[in-house]
């Protein structure tokens, strides 16, 4: 007969949710066999394992370095809302960005600590608790790595990049709108291309339409792309908020002496 080893008990157990005793006692009654053993849950009425059961809620959770030369977020899912605004979600998540700046070349949601806290979420709230989507930016030579969560809701976190030392209001109303807008890019050029296509090539077929020639349609078409990534596209976007600042995205940083050079947004159930 096989070694029921921990990691074979902790696999079980992450997969029915069951307790590690009882995990252990069912596998050496089959041998070691996983699958084996979920089937003997399922017979004892077990109606499916915890990593079967979608997991469509959760928090995004990030923290930032001391001192600003870095940021991480990691998304945590479950089943439930209320589960996932819970202090043991919460905990996992500020656990496994901890674990993310430290290292961010490793995979969070397979290294023993992380795996091992998630799974032990799972049998305290009996549902299907795990790690999503991470990320992790650094700061540009001379320049802060910052982070904005939108606390009402927990589920959407910015990481930012910048050039030079933004305020912490400025942090605060940069993250709130990249949180809101849902821009497909900082600049035009990090636009998928094949997209562009597309809204030119509309906008041409729509201006021939009207009766316009080609020459003249395609002259409309670059209008409406400008418009298109007015919309779109972050620096080319107007702030959000016009009682904090009048102007796009681009002249409130400028006025403000600092560069955005990247950012990356994370929203439960957003791909």
């Amino acid at each position: 007969m096989p070694e029921i080893t921990a990691k074979l008990v902790n696999e079980l157990r992450s997969r029915t949710g069951q307790a590690m005793m009882e995990c252990k006692k069912i596998l050496v009654e089959v041998g070691g066999d996983i699958d084996a053993a979920i089937d003997v849950f399922r017979k004892r009425g077990v109606k499916a394992s915890l990593g079967e059961r979608e997991a469509k809620e959760g928090r995004v959770v990030g923290v930032p370095a001391e001192d600003g030369s870095a940021a991480a977020l990691v998304e945590v899912n479950c089943n439930t809302d209320f589960t996932a605004k819970s202090e043991p979600v919460l905990k996992l998540g500020t656990a496994a960005a901890k674990h993310l700046l430290k290292n961010p070349s490793i995979d969070i949601a397979t290294t023993s600590e992380v795996s091992t806290e998630a799974t032990a979420v799972a049998q305290t709230t009996g549902e299907n608790v795990r790690i999503g989507r991470t990320a992790y930016l650094p700061a540009p030579t001379g320049g802060t790595a910052a982070l904005y969560v939108y606390n009402i809701t927990g589920k959407i976190g910015v990481l930012m990049a910048f050039t030079g030392k933004p305020s912490a209001e400025l942090i605060q109303q940069i993250g709130g709108h990249i949180a809101f807008s849902r821009p497909l890019g900082l600049r035009r050029d990090e636009v998928d291309p094949a997209l562009v296509t597309k809204e030119r090539d509309i906008a041409v077929e729509q201006a021939k339409a009207t009766g316009k020639p080609q020459q003249i349609a395609e002259k409309i078409a670059e209008g409406k792309l400008n418009a298109f990534f007015a919309e779109r596209v972050l620096l080319d976007q107007e702030f959000f908020n016009a009682q904090v600042f009048k102007g796009s995205i681009t002249n409130f940083l400028k006025q403000s002496g600092v560069t955005l050079e990247k950012y990356v947004r994370l929203e439960v159930g957003q791909a």
